[in-house]
């Protein structure tokens, strides 16, 4: 659960407080952005913002230092491509961060970007106090970057609440879990009502109903459609023709309808939040490709089947990697296998069709994850009243000087 927050600086004086704030794309930008709401709400017109964002952030009245599209890249080919550039930036932020003379360092996520200046600023101002906000999933592959983390990063703030433990473990600094940032919709998603989706999609309520998610990158969806269509034709052969729904983000529309017109079942293409998780609501089950949406799906109670493909040159080198027990995030939440999950050659037809047949009746493999659901908004609860407000906290510790260095509590 995430610490307590000390009390409102602005009860103890009148002081500007400078705080940098270092995006490298567009998650860390989102979170940035309600970071930024949060450090208003307790400090107002006290507070001075520098630093790198995206859009998010410009929307709460933040100017980046340059477009965040200049380092927004990822993957290694893309990295190696415009690493000139990026290194340029990188060079740039730092000296720029020293003349800012800030009072906090906050760094959001894209450890590729955000680290090598973390460490720059570390090595010129030792005095300055760096946050980072967003774990590197040390947990799951290159550990041993815990223990490196601790010379330069002096708390994380971290999203998942296994992650507090997994750095204590690995030597990493400390962490605080202060929640991630579905949880601040929860209440809405609660209150959302399917009805009208299913309405308007004349669904037949004699037929179960099935979401897929294949992605949302070209290499995800290039390698999941195919089993993702074969498996329809696997259910169809166990006597299931459900309904599917694939939620679909704007720039992978073409390529979805492009591969599903192959399929037996065609599904309906969704766009936009609300009818996501209205269909999410709505669904018996899911079929997804591993990654942040098996957490909605969970928040949602949507019981899961989750499925993986890497180009096949890389996976040998992924799996020596890796050391998580699983690469489903609403797993390790749990911390246990509850919902099945098959990568590379196990993630055929045939075996997601197996695993995703019982979840469409009220089975023991249905009733299992059900109870799995269950437990997972309890285990991501947090104390405060939003992720943003509880990690705005503990970067006002940090520079009104009221938390050690050495992560010590508020004095």
């Amino acid at each position: 659960m995430s610490e307590s927050m000390a009390s409102d600086p602005a009860a103890d004086d009148d002081r500007e407080i400078r705080i940098e704030l270092i995006a490298g794309e567009h998650s860390g930008d989102a979170l940035g952005a309600k970071l930024i709401g949060a450090l208003r709400a307790r400090l107002g017109s006290r507070l001075t913002l520098a630093g790198v964002g995206g859009e998010e952030m410009a929307r709460e009245g933040f100017v980046s230092e340059f477009p965040l599209a200049d380092v927004a890249v990822m993957g290694p080919l893309s990295i190696l491509r415009h690493l000139p550039r990026i290194v340029r930036r990188v060079y740039a932020t730092v000296d720029r961060v020293i003349a800012f003379d800030p009072q906090c360092v906050v760094i959001i996520d894209s450890p590729e970007f955000t680290h090598p200046i973390a460490r720059r600023i570390r090595r010129q101002r030792p005095d300055i106090p760096i946050v980072d906000y967003v774990s590197p999933s040390v947990w799951a592959w290159r550990p041993g970057r815990a223990r490196k983390m601790t010379p330069y990063v002096d708390h994380i703030l971290g999203l998942l609440p296994f992650e507090p433990a997994a750095h204590a473990r690995l030597g990493g600094p400390p962490c605080t879990y202060v929640g991630h940032s579905l949880i601040e919709r929860q209440a809405w998603l609660e209150a959302l009502d399917p009805a009208p989706l299913r309405d308007r999609l004349g669904l037949d309520p004699a037929h179960p109903v099935v979401v897929m998610l294949p992605g949302s990158r070209s290499s995800e969806v290039g390698r999941l459609m195919a089993p993702f269509g074969e498996t329809l034709r696997g259910l169809a052969a166990r006597g299931v023709r459900p309904h599917v729904l694939m939620p679909v983000v704007p720039h992978r529309k073409a390529q979805v309808a492009d591969a599903v017109r192959a399929w037996s079942v065609r599904p309906h293409l969704l766009e936009g939040d609300e009818d996501k998780f209205r269909a999410f609501k709505m669904a018996d089950a899911a079929l997804a490709a591993s990654g942040t949406v098996t957490l909605e799906l969970a928040l949602a109670g949507t019981p899961m089947v989750v499925a993986y493909r890497v180009d096949p040159v890389a996976a040998p080198f992924l799996r020596r990697m890796i050391k998580a027990p699983t690469t489903v995030l609403a797993n390790l939440v749990l911390g246990e296998n509850a919902f099945p999950e098959f990568h590379q050659e196990k993630s055929t037809p045939e075996a997601l069709a197996d695993a995703l047949a019982p979840l469409l009746a009220d089975t023991p493999e249905r009733r299992a994850q059900e109870a799995a659901l269950a437990r997972i908004p309890l285990l991501m609860r947090i104390d405060g009243p939003s992720p943003s407000a509880a990690a705005a906290g503990i970067v006002l510790d940090y520079a009104l000087g009221r938390r050690r260095r050495d992560g010590g509590a508020p004095t």
